[in-house]
């Protein structure tokens, strides 16, 4: 949990999440920005910075998979594709008429060097809804966080959310998993289920 703006993103739990949509992010483009965090698991640089055309159709529908794109360490640029779920439909939809030509959030001086809304503007909207709504030790990367972990914890395998989440290795995957005490407990608590005392295993001696 961050504190201090030290250590990891808090993870978000349910409530906590249904608070901040509910009550704590004020606008239909708020709710829309953090919702692209949260259902795709993007960095907040990269939902700032998405694209109209990545996602509505030339008939101004939601398309069924958004291209995230970002610029790597060696200067290329990567794509991930990311399917579109009811939920995040729903917000976009609504959101149609307010985005900008090029940028899905566009900043408020087109003229300006950033175009579209700025992260720092982002992490603004975003305290301010995390005191609104008491909620302490969370930041942007907080939906990201969020998102994998859950993945994970239904058990979704690891190779499948590093597509998602576009990390390298599954090494940088893991790091941001949240693992609490209650699933460790569970995991040894499983070992009593295979009872392998008492078992006759004088079948299995060579």
């Amino acid at each position: 949990m961050k504190i201090e703006r030290h250590g990891q993103a808090k993870i978000l739990t349910q409530q906590e999440m249904e608070l901040l949509f509910n009550k704590g992010l004020q606008t239909a483009r708020d709710r829309t920005l953090f919702g692209v965090c949260l259902y795709t698991a993007c960095r907040i640089g990269e939902a700032c910075s998405v694209m109209v055309k990545d996602i509505y159709t030339n008939s101004g529908t939601v398309r069924s998979t958004i291209n995230e794109r970002k610029a790597n360490t060696k200067g290329k640029l990567q794509t991930r594709t990311i399917p579109v779920i009811e939920d995040l439909r729903s917000l976009l939809t609504s959101w149609k008429p307010n985005a900008g030509q090029t940028y899905l959030f566009p900043g408020r001086h087109s003229s300006h060097h950033w175009k579209h809304l700025h992260t720092n503007s982002a992490d603004q909207i975003l305290r301010e809804a995390f005191e609104q709504t008491g909620i302490e030790g969370a930041s942007t990367h907080s939906f990201r966080r969020t998102a994998l972990t859950q993945m994970s914890n239904i058990g979704i395998p690891l190779r499948i959310i590093q597509e998602i989440s576009g990390h390298n290795n599954l090494e940088q995957l893991q790091h941001y998993l949240e693992v609490k005490p209650d699933q460790v407990r569970g995991a040894i608590a499983f070992l009593s289920m295979l009872s392998y005392t008492g078992k006759d295993t004088s079948r299995c001696r060579a």
